[in-house]
């Protein structure tokens, strides 16, 4: 099975998008989310739940490996 044959081709394009969709996507909107959650609009914030949905599987596999929880305040005495 030589790489120019069109079934690797096809198994490397489906692994490629894969990855795209389940490691990559949703990597780059937890920083977008992290970023923009507390200053959006309410358009943005509507965009921001249709990500969430639409990569919702990707959203799964890295949530038990990401911590967003909000910085601690500083209270000056």
């Amino acid at each position: 099975m030589s790489i120019t044959s069109p079934i690797t081709i096809t198994l490397i394009l489906y692994a490629a998008l894969a990855g795209a969709y389940l490691l990559v996507v949703p990597a780059a909107v937890y920083a977008y989310l992290n970023s923009r959650w507390y200053v959006a609009s309410s358009f943005e914030r509507g965009f921001m739940y249709f990500l969430m949905f639409f990569f919702l599987p990707g959203m799964i596999v890295l949530a038990p490996f990401l911590n967003f929880r909000p910085k601690p305040r500083q209270i000056e005495n």
